[in-house]
């Protein structure tokens, strides 16, 4: 595992970063670093935007409600987008705070809120989402974010899904599986994209569970012999995805 500096701040931009650039803060930005953090005009810090890698920098500027930031060398080349997606049932606020912040954890490259029957959740706020999936980029050295797609329907998401995914597996957190263990059957899938769908507090509807069923690109798991909840089955099964197919191995 190569090794980040996890001492200095980090921050999320979105200009474009090179040597000599010169980057102003967002308002939200400038308070933390100015006013929380109390930086200085030259203290450094780490900055990154998704495209360009991780790079050192200094504040240049500081006033009482503006902050530029100067950049000065790269610190790490951009790593590509992570090849695993995660499609799930949205959840209410703290619940799917916390799922989306593990999911970068462990490297979703794609988050997508699937409604389905039982969903109970009836909105979904994408720009809370995209905030902490930069959240947990900042805090545990991601650069490559992860990108927050539309909420869709699920059985919309999986009539399209052949055409659009050119090829991605799906695999599915099937709590009515005859085994406990995933690890067989995970086996037994070749190397290559994939996706986790995590189902919604009620689970699966009898026909979601049959379609998905019925789906060549579609692989049901089970997630071991207790019930889980939906933020925690998210974090187990991209545990075990990785482990098998992803980049674990």
């Amino acid at each position: 595992m190569p090794r980040h500096d996890f001492l200095s701040t980090r921050l999320f931009v979105e200009a474009p970063l090179e040597e000599g650039a010169r980057v102003e803060a967002t308002r939200e930005q400038a308070n933390y670093l100015l006013s929380v953090l109390r930086k200085q005009p030259g203290d450094g810090l780490l900055v990154f935007n998704g495209r360009d890698g991780e790079w050192r920098a200094s504040v240049a500027e500081a006033s009482r409600k503006t902050c530029v930031l100067s950049v000065d060398v790269q610190t790490r080349a951009q790593t590509p987008q992570p090849d695993v997606h995660l499609l799930f049932a949205p959840l209410k606020h703290a619940r799917l705070d916390y799922m989306v912040q593990k999911a970068v954890e462990m490297g979703a490259g794609v988050l997508r809120p699937v409604m389905t029957r039982h969903t109970q959740a009836s909105r979904v706020n994408l720009e809370r989402m995209r905030a902490n999936v930069v959240e947990a980029c900042e805090q545990c050295g991601v650069i490559a974010v992860p990108e927050v797609r539309d909420t869709a329907g699920l059985d919309g998401v999986l009539d399209r899904w052949e055409a659009e995914e050119s090829g991605r597996r799906i695999v599915f957190c099937d709590e009515t599986a005859e085994t406990t263990n995933p690890m067989p059957t995970l086996a037994t899938l070749g190397r290559g994209p994939a996706a986790v769908l995590i189902g919604p507090e009620g689970g699966f509807s009898a026909d979601e569970r049959e379609r998905l069923r019925r789906m060549s690109l579609v692989t049901a798991i089970p997630l071991g012999p207790r019930i889980l909840r939906a933020d925690t089955a998210a974090v187990a099964a991209l545990a075990v995805v990785q482990a098998a197919l992803g980049d674990w191995t």
